[in-house]
């Protein structure tokens, strides 16, 4: 993650006025919860390939309705509304708000503890469904 901040910074002058420090935990939290998720999906695949359609239908309108392809505040109601259930806008807030405005942690500490709310949520789905498997 670094390195690609460094890229980013270097090659591209994409500004960064935050603390690095707050952004790689809300890197952290992210990437983290998204761990959870793919082990919670293994345990509802019975297969592979049935694991990465599974990923897909999580994953597509996650960039769809994230902001991450168009704005967040310009799609209707209900986009923005069903949007929210998935950890990518609630991220990209966090990355967009350190990076670009130099947020301090009170600004982006809600969009984070959902992040870990998520980390909760996926890691007890997971750990629920794994036990069920297993017998």
């Amino acid at each position: 993650m670094i390195v690609v901040l460094a890229a980013a910074k270097l090659f591209f002058s994409v500004p960064f006025l935050g603390g690095l420090a707050l952004l790689l935990f809300a890197i952290l939290a992210f990437v983290f919860g998204l761990v959870l998720l793919g082990y919670m999906i293994s345990t509802f695949a019975r297969s592979q390939m049935q694991a990465m359609q599974l990923t897909f239908f999580f994953f597509l309108p996650s960039l769809m309705l994230s902001g991450f392809m168009f704005p967040f505040r310009g799609m209707p109601g209900w986009a923005q509304t069903l949007g929210e259930i998935f950890p990518l806008t609630h991220f990209l807030r966090v990355v967009r708000a350190v990076m670009l405005k130099g947020a301090k942690w009170p600004s982006v500490s809600t969009e984070v503890a959902i992040l870990i709310a998520f980390i909760a949520l996926f890691g007890a789905m997971a750990l629920l469904r794994f036990r069920r498997t297993l017998d």
